[in-house]
């Protein structure tokens, strides 16, 4: 039997606080311009930063940064192509994070 894609992520740490990878999901979630950026991936597209940059109204250096943080959180995946980097929408990495946040609320509040 194969390993699941998606490791297991812990929802709460020690202390009962979130856990890093639940915080860098709601941090990507935190800014408007990220949020403009994940709607560009709604119909899902593949788009790489220059094109990102463009149609978000953002630099591409900007656009190379927002995307790190959009990563770390989950919420999008790169595949390279030649020389080109594209991203899109990382559905699993945000049903696992949406998960991981649904438990720690169930525990939290």
């Amino acid at each position: 039997m194969s390993p699941s894609p998606i490791a297991p992520r812990p929802t709460a740490d020690a202390q009962g606080g979130l856990s890093p990878s639940t915080h860098n999901f709601l941090t990507a979630l935190a800014s408007p311009t990220r949020q403009r950026i994940m709607l560009l991936f709604a119909s899902g597209a593949e788009l790489s930063v220059g094109e990102i940059a463009e149609r978000a109204g953002i630099g591409q250096s900007t656009a190379s940064h927002q995307l790190q943080l959009l990563r770390r959180g989950g919420i999008v995946t790169p595949r390279r192509d030649g020389k080109v980097v594209l991203y899109r929408a990382d559905r699993d990495g945000m049903s696992q994070a949406l998960g991981d946040l649904q438990d720690y609320l169930k525990v939290c509040c």
